[in-house]
C-alpha cells in the first residue's frame, strides 16, 4: 500500500481511482464496510482504491483543545487499511486554511484535479466543506458536474446502537472491552514506547514493560486486563495488563504495565515500539496493605489471563502491529 502526505504526492501521470473519505479512528466494522465497498468497486473496475484521511483529527484544529482520544495511531490504521485491500492511504494535513474550503473547492482541488476521481464512497452522514456545509446530495450533484459517481454506504451497527469511533471510545473509557471488541472486530490496542518504570514489579517476582502510549490514546479505564502484548515483528506475547496509578505503592502517575506471562529468561523490551491488546477487564485496581496480598492477587490475576488466553485462538485483524522492562 502507498502512503502519501497530501493529495500533492500522487505521481505524475496519475489516472482515475476510487475513493473513499474519512478520518476513520478505529476503523471499525461501520468503516470496514465502507472502505470494503470502495475497494470493491476499484476492483471491478481495475482502480486504485484510496482512503483520504486526515492529521490531526479535524476537531483540534476547529477546537483546540478538543482532540478526542485515539483509537488507532497512524501505524496501526495504515496496517488495518492494507489488509482491507486499500491501494493509497493519502493523509490530509487538517489546517485552517484547509477547513476553510468550501465544499466546491474540496470537490475541485482535491478529488477532481489532484486525484482524477471516478467514484467516491462514504457513510451515509458524511460532510465535508467549510462547516460541515456539504453532504452526499450535493457531493453527488457535484458528481454529475465533474464526471464521478457517488455511493452512499449506510451506518453499520448492532441490534441497539450504530457503530461509530465515538461509540467505541465510550466502551473503552468504560473498560468494556467486550463491547469495543464487537464493534471494532478485534481486540482494542493502544500502541507506543516501552520505557523503564520503579521497577517495583522486578522486586516482587512480576517485572512488567512499562508502555508510554502515543499522545491522545484512548486508554481503557484504570483496572486489571487480559490481553497480549505487541512486538514489533508482530509476535503476540500473553499478557496480564495493569492501568493505574499503583495505589499501594502511593504512586501518582497514571502507567500501563504488561507483565507478560510465562515470559522467556533474558526477554527484553526496552525502547520498544510495542502494542498493547485489551481482550478483557479482569477487576478493578486495588489499594493493598502490604505486598503479600498484592502478590497473591496477582498470581490470581495471571492464572486468569492464561485461562482466558492459553486456547490458542487466532489474533483479530490489526493485533499484529519482558528481562520485561519494569
Amino acid at each position: 500500500m502507498q502512503r502519501w502526505r497530501g493529495v500533492e504526492s500522487a505521481p505524475s501521470g496519475w489516472g482515475r481511482c476510487v475513493v473513499t473519505i474519512g478520518v476513520f479512528d478505529g476503523v471499525h466494522r461501520g468503516h470496514q464496510q465502507t472502505i470494503g465497498l470502495a475497494v470493491e468497486h476499484a476492483r471491478r473496475a481495475g482502480l486504485p482504491a484510496v482512503v483520504l484521511t486526515f492529521d490531526p483529527h479535524p476537531l483540534e484544529v476547529l477546537r483546540p483543545g478538543s482532540h478526542p482520544p485515539m483509537l488507532t495511531g497512524p501505524r496501526l490504521k495504515a496496517e488495518l487499511l492494507e489488509a482491507l485491500g486499500v491501494d493509497v492511504m493519502c493523509v490530509l494535513p487538517f489546517t485552517q486554511q484547509f477547513s476553510r474550503l468550501t465544499p466546491d473547492e474540496f470537490v475541485h482541488d482535491v478529488l477532481v484535479e489532484r486525484l482524477h476521481t471516478r467514484m467516491v464512497v462514504v457513510g451515509e452522514n458524511f460532510r465535508y466543506g467549510a462547516g460541515g456545509s456539504g453532504d452526499v446530495a450535493g457531493l453527488a450533484a457535484a458528481g454529475r458536474r465533474f464526471g464521478f459517481t457517488v455511493e452512499n454506504a449506510p451506518l453499520q451497527g448492532s441490534e441497539h446502537t450504530t457503530w461509530s469511533s465515538t461509540y467505541v471510545r465510550s466502551c473503552v473509557d468504560a473498560g468494556d472491552m467486550g463491547a469495543a471488541a464487537a464493534a471494532l472486530g478485534r481486540d482494542h490496542r493502544i500502541d507506543g514506547v516501552i520505557v523503564r518504570g520503579d521497577q517495583r514489579g522486578r522486586q516482587i517476582g512480576y517485572p512488567t514493560a512499562n508502555l508510554e502510549p502515543l499522545p491522545w490514546s484512548a486508554v481503557p479505564a484504570d483496572g486489571i486486563y487480559a490481553g497480549r502484548l505487541v512486538r514489533p515483528n508482530g509476535a503476540l506475547l500473553m499478557a496480564a495488563i495493569s492501568i493505574g496509578t499503583n495505589p499501594t505503592f502511593a504512586g501518582r502517575e497514571r502507567r500501563v504495565e504488561a507483565y507478560v506471562v510465562d515470559a522467556e529468561p533474558g526477554l527484553d523490551l526496552y525502547g520498544e515500539h510495542a502494542g498493547v491488546t485489551f481482550a478483557a477487564r479482569l477487576r478493578e485496581t486495588l489499594r493493598f496493605d502490604a505486598v503479600e496480598p498484592l502478590v497473591e492477587q496477582m498470581a490470581r490475576d495471571v492464572e486468569q489471563t492464561r485461562a482466558l488466553l492459553a486456547d490458542g485462538r487466532p489474533a483479530r485483524p490489526g493485533q499484529a502491529g519482558s528481562s520485561v522492562a519494569g
